[in-house]
């Protein structure tokens, strides 16, 4: 399994209207960054990803699920751009803030922290495991 962080502004599609969406999820479209669309072509059913709240709370605040492969993104006619679908498995019990991530120095090479603007980003397992301990969840590697 890998991991990623996806980011969100919460006034534009946030945690709570991605739970709304149940179990077939949401099309994470209208990424427009090479390196993010990459990642996205990169994941994998069933990888998880942290549900980031951008501009607004700066903090993860969920646990979301791939759960439809890289396809194209229906947002546009261009075939460069493509997008995975995702589901929102479980809420962090408490939100974790890019404050407290960039103070971790388990997270000093963090991309949230080196490349905060990337708004699909990979996670490495011990950084996976160390926001979980943060945001109060046992066992979700």
């Amino acid at each position: 399994m890998q991991y990623w962080l996806f980011k969100s502004e919460p006034f534009k599609f946030s945690w709570d209207m991605l739970k709304a969406k149940g179990e077939t999820g949401e099309e994470w479209d209208g990424v427009r960054n090479y390196q993010a669309r990459n990642n996205m072509r990169a994941m994998e059913i069933g990888d998880r990803g942290f549900f980031y709240h951008s501009n607004k709370g700066l903090e993860v605040v969920g646990i979301a699920e791939v759960c439809a492969l890289a396809h194209p993104d229906s947002t546009t006619d261009d075939p460069r751009w493509e997008c995975v679908d995702i589901r929102a498995v479980k809420d962090m019990p408490k939100p974790v803030s890019l404050d407290d991530v960039k103070v971790n120095p388990k997270l000093a090479e963090m991309v949230l922290v080196n490349n905060s603007r990337l708004s699909v980003q990979p996670v490495q397992a011990d950084e996976w495991a160390e926001i979980c301990r943060m945001g109060g969840l046992k066992n979700e590697a």
